[in-house]
């Protein structure tokens, strides 16, 4: 490893629980270089960021920088020393301009104020130095989700990050977006940056990447050179066993309608339109789709479905098996038979202080299946968490264990195993694998096919292309608001073609669209 721009040797990180997140991990990274760091969730690959960029620090073992020993205490220390760091989910002010987001915590003062045409010109000449073109005076809120990242790399950049850690850069962006993506990559490294590349997302890692090193079980393997090692090996490597995200669905007549909605229309609090004349409906024993680039309608549609509406409806109808449930409430909505795998699993889907059992149970305290009130049956609880734990694969130490101790993947398959387990008329799947492993995502998916073939009509919106290719029966696009496109077979669709449609390029004619839906 001499040589190395960054060393890890032998760290091991120990929380206080007692839970070992990474045991004797080795890493290098050469000055130059895209290095993809890959494995399932829980194999230890965030904790291992978290050391690197100065959120954590190791229990045993050292950090080197250029051959010098370093105690990274913060992530200012990791500033200070040239790391960057993108987080998945963005640290920006939205109500900020991109100027004002760009030298937060090092703004260039004009008397007692920001020098704001001073913070427009910084921004601009690291938008031309780096190729990553900005509008400096437009409104984060304002932006796409791909702008919002150019944003954080250039905000990293600013503070002269000369390594830079992207925490699932490509989660939410269409081939388009990853391919600029990548040349913009390419261009950092051609100008002496380093870049560490954290992705579930096999093909991309081999497209991109020069090297790999592969997390499992808190263990580091070999770096591999990414040329010599096909997407199955690493898949092996990664979970043990061959993982192929494809699925043979059995074709079959889709049951009644569960869920329709007619010419919805949805304005939000300053006026203007969320959703305009949306329309759909999802059969017994089918997958609907709906793509979309994050923005673009899909969280104010499912808030309408799921009894959390953030607007004012203007028209149109949402009904479940005939029901109208607009402005019911989430309980009234789950006695109608839909259960909802929300996007967030931290903030939506799950307590974390809470342990595994009582959160499989908690859509389940009104039912009476359970006992009432203050009289729960506590031995039928742990019999069916026990069950379900087994039937989800679920990795712990039990039913009592704290669902915030799981890894994500397992949170994940908690917070599945919960709605999948009240044989629902009609799951609502929303984001279902995101960020978790490709290990996890297979089952999951399996699990959801299960579902359909038993009748359940389900309503997946993600932005992961080939998850929603591989699953949906029919696959709708929505973008602005508006569904945009309309496939009756989405196996036909490729990605780059659907990628257009996400983004606005291509569109079909509406009156095509609405005779096609509801026909």
């Amino acid at each position: 490893m001499s040589g190395a721009l960054l060393e890890m040797r032998d760290v091991t990180k120990v929380y206080p629980n007692g839970v070992m997140a990474n045991y004797k991990v080795r890493f290098s990274l050469r000055e130059g270089e895209i290095h993809a760091i890959v494995g399932e969730n829980g194999a230890g690959k965030s904790t291992l960021m978290k050391m690197m960029f100065g959120m954590e620090e190791p229990s045993e073992g050292e950090i080197l920088l250029r051959g010098e020993k370093v105690k990274l205490a913060s992530p200012q220390d990791a500033i200070d020393r040239g790391i960057g760091m993108v987080h998945q989910h963005f640290m920006l002010v939205p109500s900020f301009t991109v100027a004002e987001n760009m030298v937060l915590g090092m703004e260039p003062k004009k008397g007692l104020g920001i020098h704001f045409a001073e913070a427009v010109r910084m921004t601009e000449e690291m938008s031309r130095k780096y190729n990553l073109a900005v509008d400096p005076k437009a409104k984060v809120e304002n932006l796409t989700v791909g702008m919002k990242q150019k944003v954080e790399i250039l905000k990293a950049l600013l503070r002269g990050a000369k390594i830079l850690i992207l925490d699932e850069p490509t989660a939410v962006l269409t081939p388009q977006e990853t391919e600029e993506l990548f040349r913009e990559l390419r261009l950092l490294k051609d100008q002496g940056h380093t870049i560490v590349f954290i992705s579930h997302k096999l093909k991309e890692v081999k497209a991109i990447c020069d090297r790999i090193t592969i997390m499992r079980a808190g263990r580091s393997e070999d770096a591999f050179r990414t040329a010599d090692v096909t997407e199955q090996e690493i898949s092996r490597l990664m979970v043990g066993r061959d993982v192929v995200l494809k699925y043979d669905k059995e074709k079959r007549e889709a049951g009644e309608t569960i869920l329709a909605v007619r010419g919805f229309s949805l304005a939000g609090s300053a006026g203007s339109r969320l959703l305009s004349d949306v329309g759909f409906t999802v059969r017994a024993g089918e997958i609907v789709g709906i793509a979309g680039v994050e923005g673009n309608g899909q969280t104010p549609l499912v808030e309408a479905l799921t009894g959390s509406l953030a607007g004012t409806a203007v028209g149109g109808s949402v009904t479940v098996k005939g029901a109208d449930i607009l402005r019911a409430d989430i309980r009234a909505i789950r006695k109608h038979g839909v259960s909802y795998i929300p996007e967030d699993r931290m903030r939506q889907g799950a307590a974390g202080e809470a342990s595994i059992a009582d959160n499989l149970i908690s859509t389940q305290y009104a039912s009476g299946k359970l006992g009432g009130g203050m009289f729960m049956n506590g031995g039928k609880i742990e019999r069916l968490a026990a069950s379900l734990i087994e039937a989800f694969d679920v990795r712990c130490s039990g039913p009592k264990q704290p669902i915030g101790m799981l890894s994500g993947g397992n949170m994940q398959k908690v917070v599945v195993a919960r709605e999948c387990s009240t044989e629902p008329d009609l799951l609502i799947a929303e984001q279902p694998t995101r960020g978790v492993d490709i290990g996890a995502a297979q089952f999951i998916h399996r699990k959801l096919i299960e579902l359909r073939d038993r009748g359940c009509a389900i309503l997946l919106v993600s932005a992961d292309l080939n998850e929603i290719l591989e699953l949906s029966d029919k696959l709708l696009v929505l973008y602005e608001g508006r569904v945009t496109a309309y496939f009756e077979e989405p196996s036909a669709v490729g990605e780059e073609e659907l990628g257009l449609y996400m983004l606005g390029i291509n569109r079909q004619d509406p009156e095509q669209i609405g005779r096609a839906v509801h026909r």
